[in-house]
């Protein structure tokens, strides 16, 4: 059997189900587990190295959050993406998105607009060396201080719900050839008009920033899947 997932290392704080739920959501998110691919409980658990229980609770906590889909008699399997859960994650994620930005102009503090700014500084070093996960962490933390300065905590609990999905989304799209200093350039300039306090020109570049993403998106999957995309009909 060819091994593709790590052993999970027993000493993390979490019960060993999350532990599980995250190494496999990962595996998903970059690509090693494929969409469409079946997942096999006896395999997963000797690759990671753990009884079949926590794997077994792992995949269903996947299943509801839409990472994999169970078909009765025939098995679990990856789950494929397609242009409506695409289209449906992206259009309630830039509308959200984008009252997060508008709000952060009128709010944010002189220490989180500093926190931005270095941010940028490590994305940009990540970019120059190659290194995803850290790069993916990263975009993460960048929206995360966004949302956290548009002082709404409700707005903020909503976007924190379609968390797991859109990681799905980010770690693809940004992968993609190009899209990484695009992406660079685009936090940059909703830095530049957040400090400004600008709110009209915040709320359209994270407009912007979320369309370039859906668009990536879709020409990945147009390419790799042989998928069209709604431009194509």
């Amino acid at each position: 059997m060819e091994r593709r997932l790590l052993p999970i290392k027993l000493d993390s704080y979490k019960p060993l189900r999350e532990v599980v739920s995250e190494t496999l959501r990962d595996a998903i998110s970059s690509g090693v587990l494929q969409p469409g691919e079946r997942l096999m409980e006896i395999q997963l658990a000797e690759e990671l190295g753990v009884s079949r229980t926590p794997v077994r609770e792992a995949i269903r906590k996947l299943e509801l959050e839409g990472f994999v889909v169970m078909v009765p008699r025939r098995g679990t399997y990856v789950a494929d993406l397609s242009l409506k859960d695409i289209n449906e994650v992206f259009e309630i994620r830039t509308a959200l998105d984008v009252l997060a930005a508008g709000l952060a102009a009128e709010r944010i503090t002189d220490e989180e607009l500093e926190l931005l700014e270095r941010l940028l500084v490590h994305i940009g070093e990540y970019i120059d060396n190659g290194d995803m996960e850290k790069i993916v962490e990263a975009d993460s933390q960048f929206h995360d201080i966004l949302y956290k300065a548009s002082r709404n905590d409700r707005l903020v609990g909503i976007i924190n719900n379609l968390r797991e999905q859109f990681t799905r989304f980010r770690t693809i799209s940004i992968a993609y050839p190009g899209r990484l200093k695009d992406t660079w350039e685009e936090h940059r300039r909703q830095v530049e008009a957040i400090a400004q306090r600008n709110v009209d020109v915040a709320m359209q570049l994270a407009r912007e920033h979320m369309e370039n993403a859906e668009q990536t998106l879709l020409l990945d999957m147009n390419e790799r899947r042989g998928y069209t995309t709604a431009k194509d009909k």
